[in-house]
């Protein structure tokens, strides 16, 4: 698997489109709302940073991976939200204020529990010692890429709010192109690591995925969350950045090992479709209980 200029390129232009789409639809009210109620905010951290782990390290042995493939599951478990995941939320009637506070928490929670989670799974699972440094510049670059559209797109609303309401429908479908752009472009450029590494890690990357939706979404229903929440958080915990996972995997000064980027790029081509089931599943849901 190679690190490739036009996700490198195409994907945080993507993102950034989808980010300001989103703040076109925000005010800060949404964010005070947020604030008012941490319990949401709480059970996502604890969803994140414990059961997704535990439940990682139990399919990476119920599928009985080799080292470096482990090591590239509990590194994918152990990466915060991916921003499409903002998206997914906003398309599937949730809570997308929450999903921007949830992607800025974890990504600078992970400044601490991802190096924690992958040095202790490369011991584990390696006899000789690797350590990786904390993160501070990756989760810069995420909220760089997150909250900078965002506070455009809020601005604009604030300051022209007009123009922000004639753009929003329009900007939203321009999102959805460029979504399905991405997905079209990760197919096309990683086909070859599909078609090797599939038969190996696939399902335990799929079963990962539904894993942690299930998780994102029926826990905070179990203990009291409104359903707009419980489905922001189940797009937010749901959609690992698998870029970020692959970044470090691939990088020469941290893990420098291709083969521990495979479980993130092809769990990042199944999120992309089990989300938007997930989502069209939860909105037509919700449709039935109106």
């Amino acid at each position: 698997m190679e690190d490739n200029l036009a996700l490198t390129i195409f994907l945080p232009v993507s993102l950034g489109v989808i980010m300001l789409g989103l703040g076109l639809a925000l005010t800060s009210k949404d964010f005070h709302n947020v604030l008012k109620a941490p319990k949401a905010v709480l059970v996502a951290l604890f969803c994140q940073t414990f059961i997704l782990p535990l439940a990682c390290l139990g399919l990476v042995y119920l599928f009985n991976l080799e080292p470096a493939l482990a090591v590239g599951m509990m590194l994918l478990a152990a990466s915060p939200g991916g921003t499409s995941a903002n998206l997914y939320s906003h398309l599937a009637g949730g809570d997308v204020a929450l999903n921007i506070s949830l992607t800025a928490v974890n990504s600078a929670l992970s400044i601490i529990t991802l190096p924690l989670i992958v040095n202790w799974s490369l011991a584990h699972f390696f006899s000789e010692g690797q350590a990786i440094p904390l993160q501070f510049s990756k989760v810069i670059q995420v909220f760089v890429i997150v909250l900078g559209p965002v506070i455009i797109g809020m601005w604009l609303r604030h300051r022209y709010p007009d123009f922000a309401k004639r753009m929003e429908r329009p900007v939203k479908t321009l999102s959805l192109i460029f979504l399905l752009l991405v997905v079209l472009v990760a197919l096309v450029q990683e086909w070859e690591t599909l078609r090797i590494w599939a038969p190996i890690v696939g399902l335990a990357a799929l079963a990962f995925n539904l894993v942690s939706l299930a998780v994102g979404y029926f826990v905070p229903r179990t203990v009291g969350i409104d359903n707009r929440q419980a489905t922001a958080i189940g797009m937010e915990i749901g959609i690992h950045n698998g870029t970020l996972a692959i970044a470090i995997a691939l990088s020469p000064f941290l893990l420098n090992n291709p083969t521990m980027a495979v479980p993130a790029a092809i769990y990042g081509l199944i999120a992309f479709i089990t989300a938007a089931l997930f989502g069209y599943w939860l909105k037509t849901r919700g449709a039935a209980h109106i």
